[in-house]
């Protein structure tokens, strides 16, 4: 298949026709609205059945296989909050909060992209392998935790420094160097219960229960349970991907009018930084030897910015960042990039790499 024909695959497919439905219904000002709690139940649904399925074919599979994509899953999540977090502090010149909000985003993984690319593999004729969802569970936390203790130790060493000369100054007056010292040590103290509250929202999170848990599940429910199951959660799968997106597609849209907010350099941040994290993942999974599809799954995870789980983690722990950064990026840029043009590019590379 040409690169032609690949891309009007992809742009015909069910669920980004669903999304470009739902861009299109918001621009034009349609009353159409999905009920928040629909789409809180649409997520449930495909959270869990991700979790299923995931677990149920890693029955099958075993461990042996998974250890070294688990490995390198783990690896891209320590390095791809650390890419963009640099990115934005020494090229961006973004503050050390915005720097390490976005990258929080970054470093963890949007599900629905997962999701898209598990589609799109699929109807390139390829099939993933089966532990997958394991490797998406495995990236959805570290990335946001080592975005956070970069804000957290940068600013405590930014606040180190600025308190210096009014401790000197303190020190010469006499009797105040104290009362400086106990207000720093406060301050550092005040951090710490954020982040260990942050830890605690993104491992018990909706995303993490649902995933994790129904991977254990699915994992020790056999055969004979998955059957009893399977017609609901996989035969209505796609229907309810499809309205899912098209919700996204709402959303997406109205980030547009943010786009004039952040400005050309995270524009850019919000293309280019999901191509070199995609290459990583599509890399790293040739390497620990998945199949196309998976390495291309793995690259499109990479290169997914989390829009669930991280923003509740960074605004408890970094409340000075600003949402509006992240999550249009996350949301109004990377998401749809991904969709229509990022998970091609990443096949097209997993199989120029060679191989299944």
């Amino acid at each position: 298949m040409s690169t032609l024909q690949m891309l009007q695959a992809n742009l015909l497919s069910p669920i980004v026709l669903a999304f470009a439905l739902g861009v299109i219904a918001r621009l034009v000002r349609s009353e159409l609205r999905i009920p928040s709690t629909l789409y809180v139940s649409l997520s449930i649904y495909l959270l869990l059945a991700l979790g299923l399925k995931g677990g149920h074919e890693l029955a099958h599979a075993g461990w042996g296989p998974i250890a070294k994509p688990a490995l390198v899953t783990v690896l891209l999540g320590c390095i791809t909050p650390v890419t963009a977090y640099f990115a934005l502090r020494k090229l961006g010149k973004f503050s050390v909060t915005d720097s390490a909000g976005i990258a929080a985003h970054y470093g963890s993984v949007s599900a629905v992209t997962f999701l898209a690319a598990e589609q799109f593999v699929g109807a390139m004729g390829a099939t993933a392998e089966g532990f997958m969802p394991t490797l998406l569970a495995l990236l959805e936390s570290p990335g946001i935790h080592i975005a956070l203790g970069l804000g957290v130790v940068a600013g405590v060493a930014k606040m180190r420094t600025k308190t210096v000369p009014v401790m000197a100054t303190a020190a010469v007056a006499g009797g105040g160097t104290v009362a400086v010292l106990e207000e720093v040590i406060e301050e550092e103290e005040g951090v710490k219960p954020s982040f260990w509250r942050s830890l605690h929202e993104v491992v018990t999170g909706r995303t993490m229960v649902l995933l994790a848990g129904g991977l254990v599940v699915g994992l020790l429910m056999g055969e004979s349970g998955w059957k009893q199951v399977q017609p609901f959660f996989d035969a209505g799968f796609k229907g309810a991907l499809m309205l899912f997106l098209l919700e996204m597609g709402m959303l997406a849209a109205e980030r547009l009018e943010d786009l004039k907010k952040v400005g050309g350099v995270l524009l850019a941040f919000g293309i280019i930084t999901p191509l070199v994290h995609g290459t990583l993942g599509v890399l790293f999974g040739r390497f620990a030897g998945l199949s196309a599809a998976g390495a291309t799954v793995l690259g499109a995870m990479a290169a997914s910015a989390s829009y669930i789980a991280a923003p509740p983690a960074v605004r408890a722990t970094l409340p000075d960042a600003n949402p509006t950064y992240s999550l249009t990026l996350a949301l109004g840029i990377t998401f749809p990039f991904n969709v229509v043009l990022g998970i091609p590019i990443y096949w097209r590379l997993a199989t120029l790499l060679g191989g299944n």
